[in-house]
């Protein structure tokens, strides 16, 4: 791969590492049978139709609003659901987690976050932000597709800073995508033992990587 520089293949060989524990996390989980959060689901989630999908559509969203991992939520979906209602689903506690952790942060926290980004926090954080106020669509995009970083942190962030919020908020939605479909299928595939489940998801977690970090190459240079 010629023009890599030092810091890309060290980005490469993260996601490369990322991809192996996916794999590893898969077949573990399948020939364990079993997945924390899954006996909730089986609870009081699944085969319970409409009321079913409310209470994970809820319960998941104040989830991750608190910073439970979004990967976790499509997981449970597509054991629950399945990998198109699943990863729907999923999509929307997402989303909706998104949105609560924004507006409270955007609530609460601007006064304070203006005062660390012009304090001593100010020279680590101001360039990020920077970015996501001039670009909030394909910057939150960049991030959200790749496979490391902190969903809450990233929302909270947004909201402090008083990033635009409908470009953040549909950026988000395409970035959580992919993620969300891979771990939905690793969650159908732990159901119903299904190894190809678990080679799409990663093959699919291979091409999302790739694109947040050439999305993210090209902020760097601009």
């Amino acid at each position: 791969m010629s023009g890599t520089t030092p810091s890309g293949w060290r980005a490469l060989g993260k996601m490369a590492v990322l991809a192996a524990g996916l794999v590893a996390g898969g077949l573990l989980l399948r020939a364990l049978g079993a997945a924390p959060g899954t006996a909730w689901v089986d609870a009081y989630v699944r085969d319970e139709g409409l009321l079913g999908e409310a209470v994970f559509v809820l319960v998941a969203a104040l989830a991750t609003a608190v910073g439970v991992p979004r990967q976790s939520v499509a997981f449970l979906g597509g054991y629950a659901f399945g990998v198109v209602v699943g990863s729907a689903l999923a999509l929307a506690a997402q989303l909706l987690g998104c949105a609560l952790a924004y507006l409270w942060a955007r609530a609460v926290g601007r006064g304070w976050a203006e005062r660390r980004l012009n304090g001593r926090f100010g020279p680590r954080l101001r360039p990020l932000v920077e970015t996501l106020r001039a670009n909030p669509f394909s910057a939150a995009l960049a991030l959200r597709l790749l496979p490391v970083g902190n969903n809450l942190a990233l929302n909270l962030l947004a909201g402090l800073s008083g990033i635009a919020a409908m470009p953040f908020f549909a950026a988000s939605a395409l970035g959580y995508l992919p993620q969300t479909v891979i771990f939905a299928l690793l969650g159908k595939g732990v159901r119903v033992d299904g190894t190809w489940q678990m080679a799409l998801a990663v093959g699919l977690f291979a091409v999302s990587a790739a694109l947040g970090l050439w999305l993210l190459r090209r902020h760097r240079a601009g």
